[in-house]
């Protein structure tokens, strides 16, 4: 059996552990991840969806914030504060800074993020493939009104509209800089093809799973594909179960609830990408095209995020019997 989960970082490392939990023994699973957050800071190359992902699969997480390691120490990074560095309002742990070290020295000396990301998951061992949607630079940038301005507007990293403003600067644009221009990595097109199911992970609609969609031929391979698509939603009574996710749809002008979210995805019977789609009980969805089911959708533990991946292996005709 073979599956592709379409992720981004805290929302996707944690269904990946509930795919992982429901698929049998030697059943293929590759997570198609969303770089479009990665930036360059203190001269490290950090893809903070990628690690979410490898340490979480690996063990390696602090289960509390949901990202960077357990046990972290932050020395490195109080230093840098006192020496009035860039980005004080990002946070790098001493361990986790090894992981950017290793990466930024393989990338400088040619080797491609795919590659680097299968050496650093040597290490991890998360059992699952991890992909990166794609080798080329993709960084998400996002366009707001200047702090204390009433005309004037910049475009500034996803990660400081994010971390540092926690997505409060009204967003009038997103974009993923350089997907135009950039190819799939290695592998992503042929899982998609290769694929029993195709899972979009219940993590942000826009700047993580629609940026995988947005690099060329990613999305005519989901919608070419022989395997069913099946998206589970972000949106739980009209709230994103984590983050600000509210802020990137209100940002592309679409409604936060699961059945806006799902039109935005559309059906592959149309121009879209889903067969199915996966909401909340609590919720209503009528998506032209798309065989919408409500199940509990609340990844508490590893065993309510398998059912929920067994009830979207379902929807997508996958039989686990």
């Amino acid at each position: 059996m073979k599956v592709v989960v379409l992720v981004g970082g805290v929302g996707g490392a944690r269904f990946l552990t509930g795919v992982k939990a429901a698929l049998p023994e030697g059943a293929e699973i590759t997570a198609l991840v969303n770089t479009g957050d990665d930036v360059w800071l203190h001269g490290l190359r950090i893809c903070p969806d990628l690690d979410t992902c490898m340490y979480t699969l690996g063990g390696g997480i602090d289960t509390e914030r949901g990202w960077g390691l357990s046990g972290e120490t932050w020395r490195v990074k109080e230093e840098l504060a006192a020496y009035g560095a860039e980005a004080p309002w990002f946070g790098l742990g001493d361990r986790d800074i090894a992981t950017h070290l290793v990466r930024t020295r393989m990338l400088r000396a040619g080797y491609p993020l795919s590659a680097v990301t299968e050496a650093l998951c040597a290490r991890w061992q998360p059992g699952v493939r991890l992909l990166p949607m794609t080798d080329d630079q993709v960084e998400t940038h996002v366009v707001v009104d200047v702090p204390g301005s009433e005309d004037e507007r910049r475009a500034i990293h996803f990660q400081e509209w994010w971390i540092r403003y926690h997505a409060e600067l009204p967003a009038h644009s997103i974009v993923p800089i350089g997907a135009d221009e950039a190819k799939p990595a290695p592998g992503v097109l042929d899982a998609i093809a290769g694929a029993d199911a195709v899972l979009f992970a219940p993590s942000n609609p826009v700047v993580s799973v629609g940026t995988v969609l947005s690099i060329p031929g990613v999305r005519e391979a989901v919608r070419a594909t022989s395997a069913g698509v099946v998206g589970i939603s972000p949106i739980i009574g009209n709230a994103p179960v984590r983050g600000m996710a509210d802020a990137c749809l209100t940002a592309i002008g679409v409604e936060t609830s699961a059945e806006a979210v799902g039109r935005h995805y559309g059906s592959r019977k149309a121009d879209g990408v889903l067969d199915g789609w996966l909401i909340a009980p609590e919720d209503k969805a009528v998506v032209d095209g798309v065989a919408v089911r409500n199940v509990p959708l609340l990844m508490s533990d590893v065993d309510a995020t398998a059912a929920m991946v067994r009830a979207a292996l379902d929807l997508a005709g996958v039989s686990l019997a």
